[in-house]
């Protein structure tokens, strides 16, 4: 064979593996695209065409009325508002006191310092599920049940952001903080203005992460908010079921509509979230 012709049928070759590999990555985005689409599906069409045997992949009318009356036959509004009062209260708190953690595994050095963080990283290995009696008894004796205090404080305050934070700490160079001191800078403002401003990807990706999470909490607001005027959006949507029935439609529609702010801040953080990643792959992405 010539060298012409081997480079032509190495060429070839490249040429169908990635036909190939781009098919394969093609076929598992349409599947993790397919539970979206049918939740929309469901959203336009009549409750009885969504309970109707044999299924139909798409509907036979489209109802788009279904997201107006869907907002307004339960106070969504309130719900949404209820929703983002959590979220963004949680998001803070996590960012701040994983921030100052992170730091202070990080840099500061005080003894017990490496045993202290193997025991608070030690909680990760609880279930989540075995903390809901111990809490909710907490928030009760304290007298924060249907209260946002109940919601929010209980979960703002996790252990997988301050290791994450202090992993991304670590890497920065140690020469930044050294130079700032022999500048007069206390810690408080190194971390304001030196670590937290080139930490934003890792920031950002918590921040991503814990918004998403709380805005789609379902177990603990049902535990602790009792009526819909504190219910957030994951509860409220349980309102559509009734004695009468479930409608479904409607239910799909709802969820459709609270997935708008998680999909805008994944937008918006978007070159945060891949820097994250570029740097956790060492490809340099800062």
């Amino acid at each position: 064979m010539t060298t012409r012709a081997k480079a032509k049928a190495d060429a070839q070759r490249t040429l169908a593996l990635d036909i190939l590999n781009h098919g394969a990555l093609a076929l598992v985005a349409l599947l993790f695209l397919f539970p979206f689409f049918w939740m929309v599906s469901n959203a336009v069409r009549s409750n009885a065409e969504v309970l109707a045997i044999p299924v139909r992949i798409l509907p036979n009318v489209y109802e788009w009325g279904n997201f107006a009356k869907a907002w307004s036959e339960l106070p969504f509004g309130r719900f949404f508002l209820n929703s983002m009062i959590v979220s963004v209260s949680v998001t803070v708190i996590t960012v701040v006191v994983s921030c100052l953690s992170g730091y202070a595994f990080a840099r500061l050095k005080f003894p017990g310092r490496d045993q202290l963080l193997m025991a608070y990283l030690g909680t990760l290995m609880i279930p989540g599920i075995m903390l809901i009696i111990p809490l909710f008894l907490i928030v009760n004796n304290l007298g924060m049940v249907n209260t946002f205090q109940g919601v929010i404080l209980p979960v703002a305050f996790g252990t997988f952001g301050s290791f994450l934070l202090r992993q991304f700490f670590l890497s920065i160079p140690l020469e930044l903080e050294e130079a700032a001191r022999i500048d007069g800078a206390s810690r408080l403002r190194i971390l304001v203005s030196i670590i937290v401003p080139l930490s934003m990807p890792a920031i950002g990706l918590l921040s991503l992460f814990t918004f998403i999470g709380q805005w789609n909490n379902f177990l603990w607001p049902l535990i602790v908010m009792t009526g819909s005027d504190n219910a957030t959006l994951p509860v409220g949507l349980t309102y559509f079921q009734t004695q009468q029935g479930t409608a479904w439609n409607f239910i799909m529609a709802g969820a459709a509509l609270s997935m708008i702010p998680g999909v805008i801040l994944a937008i918006v953080l978007q070159k945060l979230i891949y820097n994250s990643i570029a740097l956790n792959a060492g490809m340099g992405g800062r």
